[in-house]
């Protein structure tokens, strides 16, 4: 039963068993000495006519006199016990409105400090009258209270989840807020959260706590045996989409799926042993939905910034650059005009046509640069409509069948998975998209040996997105240039401008997509594009 069914019933029940008591007083005092919450009585006065056995524990508990027998207090004014104005006036005003009819029944929360803690009890105040047939025969009041305060701490901990969440931009910072108001909420003794890779859908496990502990039982329980263990419950939480609940050697685990309106982005796990009725599990898979839903809100935007910034900074590059170039590209032809002039006047001195060549050959150098400046400098924001990449690969492959039979080279299309029904529909830029192909093409054919192999594979992801891998037999790439490779000026490829790669980048992040490079020893280099689904 939740908490509202509680309160809807409570007030009627103690209405009836205070109106039935002249006719039956043994068996009201004894289903209300039964109730587990305090229930009084009060006629329109404010004197005590009744009492139950909860409420004389409560009011002991709280400093009140020795309340054993019932004529200590039957006839005392529930006024003199209020000592502050706030709570006068609240009673009265919840009275006024009993004895008008406005409202069939006032409650109200208060908190009230128990020797270990404060907790939060509900009011209800209702009207007790002579006849149920005469709505206006009001004879007096019952007054009935309940203790919230699991309730009301789950509430402030959502509270409290979502404004330290909104405040936290960095990933890790989000994953360690998120377990630390899961612990507080749902008083889980262990905790762990997996987010999915978008390309692959594999879970990788970003926080935990608790579950490291296990190893005092049944051996160290590592990241990997975890996952493995935990992943079918992240699985079956996605697919039904709501929270699972597993018993096991270890105790009750609540797994909830962890998504948004743009796909899944994970699960979190909670093993609580606690939980010691349905209306507490009830409870805590309610707050655990919860804040799985504030966890994706908090990731995507951390998401989100991050792609701003990066859009900002290159933004800002791609000024300079062009700022740069404009600056550069008439002292540079100043200096060619010279250099040619200079070659014309002294044809016949070997050291200066020597030099003069290799001025001529710097200024080609710094003029190719200066193009590339100005091409990332005034790149157009991308018009993005409905498309198929694979369409755009077909044609640079055309365009660029010279280069590869030039290097006798091999290019093999390969496709894992069926097309999806429609085709592969994704909102693209065709043509800075294919900008994007002849750039990394171009590289791979400068990479691969000659008369190897080149391996193009398309994939359909299971969250509707695309991906084109490029593959090259040639060396592998150093794990620090790696590191850097789509940094703007950053080459190690003779003659390079360092560009390229950044401007992929740049273009791949307007689609919204993603682009990555990897590479090994022995294994060649690959080159990943993933765009998002249309």
């Amino acid at each position: 039963m939740t908490l509202s069914t509680e309160r809807s019933l409570l007030t009627p029940a103690s209405e009836a068993l205070v109106v039935d008591a002249a006719a039956a007083p043994s068996f009201a005092r004894a289903v209300l000495d039964a109730l587990p919450l305090t229930v009084w009585t009060c006629d329109l006065e404010g004197r005590i006519t009744s009492f139950n056995r909860a409420w004389a524990r409560f009011a002991e508990a709280n400093g009140a006199p020795r309340l054993a027998d019932a004529a200590l207090v039957t006839g005392r004014s529930i006024w003199d016990g209020l000592g502050d104005t706030a709570s006068r006036e609240q009673l009265e005003r919840g009275l006024a409105l009993l004895r008008t009819g406005r409202a069939p029944m006032v409650q109200w929360e208060f908190p009230c400090d128990a020797p270990d803690e404060e907790r939060v009890f509900l009011m209800q105040l209702s009207p007790v009258r002579a006849s149920p047939d005469d709505p206006h025969a009001i004879t007096g009041f019952a007054f009935s209270t309940v203790d919230i305060t699991p309730s009301h701490r789950s509430r402030e901990a959502l509270i409290d989840t979502g404004i330290a969440l909104s405040r936290t931009l960095d990933l890790e910072r989000v994953y360690a807020e998120v377990a630390q108001q899961v612990r507080r909420a749902v008083r889980g003794e262990a905790f762990c959260l997996a987010i999915a890779e978008e390309e692959t859908g594999a879970f990788r496990v970003v926080h935990q706590y608790g579950f490291d502990r296990d190893g005092d039982r049944d051996g160290d329980e590592s990241t990997a045996a975890l996952a493995a263990r935990l992943e079918p419950a992240w699985r079956e939480a996605l697919a039904e989409e709501h929270v699972v609940l597993r018993h096991g050697d270890r105790g009750l685990e609540l797994t909830a799926p962890v998504t948004s309106a743009e796909g899944v982005l994970g699960a979190m796990t909670v093993r609580a042993d606690d939980i010691e009725s349905p209306q507490r599990l009830d409870e805590a898979t309610r707050l655990l939905t919860t804040l799985a839903a504030q966890t994706a809100a908090a990731i995507e935007r951390s998401g989100l910034v991050r792609r701003v910034e990066q859009k900002r900074r290159l933004e800002a590059i791609g000024e300079v650059a062009a700022g740069v170039a404009h600056e550069l590209r008439n002292p540079l032809f100043g200096i060619s005009s010279a250099a040619q002039l200079l070659r014309f006047r002294v044809a016949d001195d070997p050291v200066v046509e020597r030099n003069v060549g290799r001025i001529l050959r710097e200024v080609e150098r710094l003029n190719r640069m200066v193009t590339s400046l100005l091409e990332y400098g005034r790149h157009s924001a991308a018009v993005l409509a409905p498309g198929d990449p694979e369409a755009v690969w077909d044609d640079v492959l055309e365009g660029e069948r010279g280069r590869l039979e030039s290097r006798g080279l091999v290019l093999v299309k390969e496709r894992v998975g069926a097309v999806p029904p429609g085709g592969v529909v994704c909102r693209i830029d065709a043509e800075q998209l294919a900008q994007v192909f002849v750039n990394v093409l171009v590289n791979a054919i400068d990479a691969a040996p000659e008369g190897s192999d080149l391996t193009l594979t398309f994939a359909s992801l299971p969250n509707g997105a695309w991906r084109c891998r490029l593959h090259d037999g040639g060396p592998a790439i150093p794990a620090e240039v790696q590191a850097r490779a789509f940094e703007i000026f950053y080459s190690t490829k003779p003659g390079g401008t360092g560009i390229g790669l950044a401007l992929c980048q740049r273009i791949v992040d307007e689609h919204g997509g993603t682009i990555t490079l990897e590479s090994a020893p022995e294994a060649g280099t690959a080159l990943t594009i993933t765009l998002p689904p249309a």
